[in-house]
């Protein structure tokens, strides 16, 4: 197995621009992705020690950036926005809501836990790009950004009515979605 090295001080220099680019493509947000970077590099200095060598450095960071974007959005939904992003997804009350449930909270994980998160993310995102376009940003706006919904009215040129069809239609969507693309896997 082969036992890779971490230079830190190259962390910049060789994956800057490229964890940039993946952070913004899914906060949609310069500053944010500016601050996920910079929380990312600065965790990964953390826990450098527990880094193995069984994956390269790039991979190491990207793993850590994952976990950081989910915790961005758990972060940005943690109260109000919580009750906007919940769905379930069984009518079995004791199954929870199908995000908040599903990463956890504190701590760095192991590997299996890593690609678990990072294969949530990328169910989720995948399922957004599967809605009419006008509902992935209707529910993006409202559930994972936490736009109110007079600013997305007036963003958009909808009604508020309109807006909560839209958001309904989403849900839906997004949780036929993930059970057949995350919840049965």
């Amino acid at each position: 197995m082969p036992n890779h090295q971490l230079n830190p001080k190259k962390w910049i220099e060789r994956y800057s621009d490229y964890l940039f680019n993946y952070t913004i493509t899914r906060v949609n947000d310069r500053e944010i992705a500016k601050d996920i970077l910079q929380d990312t590099f600065f965790a990964g200095l953390k826990s450098m020690k527990n880094f193995k060598g069984e994956a390269t450095e790039r991979t190491w960071l990207i793993s850590i950036l994952k976990r950081k974007i989910i915790d961005y959005y758990r972060k940005i939904n943690s109260k109000k926005g919580q009750a906007e992003v919940r769905m379930t997804y069984n009518t079995d009350e004791n199954e929870g809501d199908w995000l908040e449930e599903r990463v956890e909270d504190e701590g760095y994980l192991n590997a299996e836990e890593i690609l678990e998160n990072s294969e949530l993310g990328d169910a989720i995102y995948n399922c957004l790009d599967k809605l009419p376009e006008k509902q992935a940003t209707v529910f993006k706006m409202k559930t994972i950004l936490n736009y109110e919904t007079e600013t997305i009215c007036n963003e958009l040129n909808i009604t508020a009515s309109n807006l909560w069809v839209i958001i309904h239609r989403a849900r839906i969507a997004m949780a036929e979605c993930m059970e057949k693309n995350w919840f049965k896997s």
